[in-house]
């Protein structure tokens, strides 16, 4: 087993479930992974494009419940880089870090308008490196989604060219085609730039929950300039995470 590899055990740790409960889902198919001396291996990658798949596809209360499994300290192996957990979006997304309107008029155009204004607000190292993973990843499935909003993120977190974990959004004048495989438009733009997994996958949980709430994407569409965007983000999280009278 290489040192990225998982096996029930410590797969079971990672997920905080039941080793049971990890043993029958990779049974059943509903796990990334393969036998190897009659022993199940998962790819520490495959392990992290399925928490993806589950988090763009999750209802509110999964949602919820995987943003809470993922914001707990310890959660990984020691292969991630160690960080506190995060805890809002306005941790991570700088005011100079929205653009609303965004000029771009097509993919490509977005892609790099999105990665120069990540490294406008200098906490973005190197731009070109980046972008070519954002571009890989974008190659090899889009992240765009069917209420028009896209997702933009590499393959796996680069902690060595950020200062820190950095979300940046950006909104077009009009919906364009961002690969969505029924070509559904796209106007809603975030560019998540995380330097742990368990980071990038606590900022995708948290997203989705918000920008499953249509009042917070036509909030966003209304928005007439990148501080009204972003306020009103923040001020939607805070309705999403404030405790209940």
């Amino acid at each position: 087993m290489t040192r990225s590899d998982f096996d029930i055990e410590s797969l079971a740790r990672h997920l905080r479930m039941d080793r049971a409960v990890v043993a029958r889902l990779a049974e059943r198919g509903k796990l990334p992974g393969r036998r190897v001396g009659g022993q199940w291996r998962f790819a520490r990658a495959d392990i992290h494009l399925w928490w993806e798949e589950r988090i763009r596809s999750g209802s509110g209360d999964e949602l919820a419940s995987f943003e809470a499994v993922l914001g707990e300290a310890g959660l990984g192996e020691p292969v991630d880089v160690a960080s506190e957990p995060l805890r809002s979006i306005a941790e991570i997304l700088p005011p100079e870090g929205v653009r609303v309107p965004l000029a771009a008029r097509t993919r490509n155009s977005v892609l790099t308008s999105l990665v120069q204004l990540a490294s406008d607000t200098g906490l973005l190292w190197d731009a070109d490196k980046m972008e070519a993973a954002v571009r890989a990843r974008e190659a090899s499935d889009s992240t765009a989604l069917d209420n028009g909003v896209a997702l933009l993120h590499p393959p796996r977190p680069i902690p060595g060219i950020l200062a820190q974990p950095l979300l940046v959004l950006a909104r077009t004048h009009q919906g364009l085609p961002f690969g969505h495989p029924r070509g559904c438009l796209t106007d809603i733009f975030f560019l998540i730039c995380s330097v742990d997994e368990r980071s990038h996958l606590w900022v995708l949980a948290r997203l989705a929950r918000l920008i499953n709430d249509p009042a917070v994407l036509q909030g966003l569409r209304n928005a007439e300039d990148g501080a009204e965007a972003r306020q009103g983000l923040l001020d939607a999280e805070a309705a999403l995470t404030a405790p209940l009278a």
